[in-house]
């Protein structure tokens, strides 16, 4: 079925057995619904009475329905020129059969639609010969526990039939109290990919409900309709003409209101302009040369930000800026003075080998763990200089993962407070450890004091145990100078296992 709103006019008994009178409630059903983009259906109920009703029951006037339904009964013939002018009113058609010889007739009648009534949707007998139709269908469920409308759909769906279902109350009228909207949302979190509606029998004059029910994404709604004359009164539940227009007048301002589906909708001038008065100007605290990278110390933000001025919204641990020209203390950080270099789609590749290495290796890591990437000459070179680190825990005792990518080197260095032990959990390394060169393979373990100078790569990949004393991010100097300097050799990610 179409994802498109469908409102569905029922006529059920309304046409009070007269073929003339329901012809003229489909007509002027026509007139009201004129201008709108809906798709439109009215609905008939066909009943094989000499069937239905046991025969020591016919003709009873002490069982409301059985009364109601003889005395508004209509032949075959009867029911198929109601139904013809249903199409040629430019509606579709549905139906709700309440026996096996009117799901013949249904089929037989060519309508579009099929629609089981809530207080038939676990007669199994009729569900059997309903599901042997090609026709979709629709499903009310007022009474159903969950129980039940779990088999029911299971066993529509297990036929590969076309099914959308129907939250209803069967209480007519139907009190606000008891409206129950939010099985809405019970109805389409149950059943996914199964189209949910919304079947109404509350006050005809109550357009609350419908707007509600669109706001909760029900795309098929259906409420009694008719025409009242001095002679066919309407029940307290069906809604006349105008009524049905002021009912799809509200159902537009809730589409409206609702908007687009699916996507971000598109943002006004006037939304876009007032949000960029809000947003913080990026400043310069200090005096930046061209061609330096600007850190986090190099640059502050406040109001107001002026049209070309970087703002708050555009830095972020992702975005790498250096600056093009010399910025002076308190000016501002304009985009054509800076160029900006993308790190998140590195970032995640990165993630994503890391994450790759570790269950190729069966490291057991705990899922709240930052992963910790060191880059000591930028991250687009990380590739080739750099590792990533995983802190399980760090008191006075410190246990990291170090995990190096196939043909990454981790640059020489020494601490001058930890002493530190690698055991090597997966892949090989080749080592240089106080001017030594040595190759490390799986299981391996090596002490290293502190003090010692040692860097490593790994042609392989490798996922390295790293059991120490305290680790501090200050205790690690580097044999190349300019790593030291470079305050911006970290990013850490969180959120990043699955």
């Amino acid at each position: 079925m179409s994802s498109k709103h469908l409102f569905i006019f029922e006529m059920a008994n309304n046409h009070m057995g007269d073929v003339a009178h329901g012809v003229r409630i489909v007509r002027e059903l026509r007139e009201a619904c004129a201008g709108f983009d809906f798709r439109l259906a009215v609905k008939l109920q066909y009943r094989n009475l000499p069937e239905l009703i046991h025969p020591d029951y016919r003709g009873r006037t002490d069982h409301r329905f059985i009364k109601r339904f003889a005395e508004t009964a209509l032949s075959w013939d009867d029911y198929r020129r109601i139904k013809d002018a249903i199409v040629e009113n430019g509606f579709l058609s549905i139906c709700t059969p309440f026996d096996e010889a009117s799901v013949d007739k249904v089929v037989e009648h060519d309508f579009d639609y099929l629609k089981i009534a809530s207080c038939s949707a676990t007669d199994w007998p009729l569900a059997e010969k309903v599901a042997t139709t090609e026709l979709p269908l629709i499903l009310s469920t007022a009474g159903e526990p969950l129980e039940e409308i779990d088999r029911i759909v299971s066993f529509y769906q297990h036929r590969a039939k076309r099914i959308a279902i129907m939250h209803c109350v069967g209480e007519y009228p139907t009190l606000d109290a008891n409206l129950q909207l939010n099985q809405i949302d019970l109805l389409q979190r149950r059943y996914a990919g199964v189209e949910v509606g919304y079947s109404t029998h509350e006050p005809p004059g109550q357009l609350d409900a419908v707007m509600m029910a669109i706001a909760k994404g029900a795309t098929l709604f259906e409420k009694h309709a008719g025409v009242p004359t001095d002679k066919h009164p309407l029940n307290a539940y069906s809604a006349n003409p105008s009524q049905i227009r002021r009912w799809l007048e509200a159902a537009r301002t809730a589409v409206a209101m609702a908007g687009v589906e699916g996507r971000r909708h598109d943002f006004s001038k006037a939304e876009r302009t007032t949000l960029g008065e809000l947003q913080r100007g990026a400043f310069a605290r200090r005096t930046v040369a061209a061609g330096s990278i600007i850190g986090e110390n190099d640059i502050f933000f406040a109001l107001p930000a002026a049209s070309g001025q970087l703002v708050a919204n555009d830095v972020s641990k992702y975005t790498e800026y250096r600056a093009t020209r010399d910025y002076a203390a308190n000016e501002p950080i304009w985009h054509t003075g800076v160029t900006a270099t993308d790190t998140r789609s590195l970032v995640h590749g990165i993630v994503r080998d890391v994450k790759a290495l570790l269950k190729e290796s069966h490291a057991v890591v705990p899922a709240q763990l930052e992963l910790e990437i060191s880059h000591h000459h930028g991250i687009e070179k990380f590739r080739s200089v750099g590792s990533g680190m995983i802190t399980v825990i760090n008191r006075e005792y410190c246990k990291r993962l170090v995990i190096v990518l196939p043909g990454q080197r981790h640059p020489e260095h020494w601490h001058a407070q930890k002493d530190e032990t690698f055991h090597l959990l997966h892949g090989e390394i080749e080592l240089v450890l106080g001017g030594e060169r040595r190759r490390c393979v799986r299981n391996d373990v090596v002490v290293i004091s502190r003090g010692v100078k040692h860097g490593f790569r790994s042609t392989t990949g490798a996922v390295i145990e790293e059991i120490s004393s305290t680790h501090s991010s200050d205790d690690s100097e580097y044999a190349d100078p300019a790593i030291g300097r470079n305050g911006e050799r970290k990013t850490f990610v969180t959120n990043w296992m699955d």
